[in-house]
């Protein structure tokens, strides 16, 4: 049986490759392009097939902190099965094999409307099942104790950082979204030990938000990193880090299933902030909820 809280073979490849040398890459890529064509092949047709070696392999196996490439592929199969599962589950037998392949121009648009829906519904209960609960726990304690917040995040990452801010002033905290450096830069600055900084970045490279990141950290500022990627500068240098599972494909970039896995993280974080002081919280919410309704009969 599939161990939710054991992380994904998948996404441990992934997390991997930005510093994988290319022999071994070759092979993660090929892994990642067609899982279940993989795990059907012995290590010698994966070199093969990936123009590497069985020795690039097995180093990828123990790149992911595995024993050799025998529980690679052990683990390959454990997740594509119930993955495959859990899609039948979803969608029916019949649409299960459509519905795990990638979008197409030949796709019609019901397929396309199906295929959309299922990878943003798989992005938000494969990022609830492989969250860190205990992550999560010391992040609320850092939001719901801070005097203020900063959250940041460009392209499609300002959306989570907009989100989160937006929510959390809603129910009282002083907090400030900022989604270009040069004003998360200064105002990162002006924080200090009693205040809290989120930082959302998809890939965790972003130069930005790790340049935020670094200028947060030198204030003494708490941080917690909202990222898809559990090797990257943000999950590496931030107080806390809170995981996405969004998979990409060559149509389906980050910032499509993956701005739904994070306003998922950012829901979870305002409403467990929010039950820190529920009264409170549902006061805050009633008021602001009042002042608009009032603006907009005014208007």
């Amino acid at each position: 049986m599939h161990d939710q809280h054991r992380p994904s073979v998948l996404r441990l490849i992934r997390d991997a490759r930005p510093t994988l040398p290319p022999a071994v890459d070759r092979v993660a890529r090929l892994l990642l392009a067609d899982p279940s064509a993989a795990a059907a092949m012995t290590i010698s047709k994966v070199a093969r097939e990936a123009g590497s070696s069985e020795a690039s392999a097995v180093r990828l196996a123990r790149e992911l902190r595995l024993s050799g490439y025998r529980e690679l592929r052990s683990m390959l199969r454990t997740e594509i099965a119930f993955n495959e599962g859990r899609t039948a589950s979803f969608a029916g037998d019949a649409q299960a094999q459509m519905l795990g392949n990638d979008l197409s121009a030949s796709d019609t648009l019901a397929e396309t409307v199906a295929k959309i829906a299922f990878a943003d519904a798989r992005a938000v209960q494969d990022t609830a099942d492989q969250l860190d609960l205990d992550a999560l726990g010391r992040a609320v304690d850092t939001l719901a104790s801070a005097q203020r917040i900063v959250t940041f995040g460009v392209g499609a990452s300002a959306f989570a950082a907009l989100d989160l801010q937006q929510k959390l002033a809603r129910i009282g905290r002083s907090a400030v979204a900022f989604t270009d450096v040069h004003q998360g830069l200064p105002g990162v600055a002006l924080l200090d030990g009693d205040d809290a900084a989120v930082i959302v970045s998809h890939s965790g490279f972003t130069t930005d938000a790790i340049d935020v990141l670094a200028a947060a950290k030198r204030a003494g500022v708490r941080t917690v990193g909202v990222t898809n990627a559990g090797r990257s500068p943000l999950s590496e240098g931030a107080g806390v880090v809170l995981l996405t599972a969004a998979q990409e494909s060559e149509m389906r970039s980050g910032a499509t299933a993956s701005r739904i896995a994070q306003l998922s993280v950012v829901d979870m974080l305002f409403i467990a902030t929010a039950q820190r002081d529920i009264e409170s919280a549902r006061s805050a919410l009633s008021r602001t909820y009042l002042a608009i309704s009032r603006g907009r009969s005014a208007g």
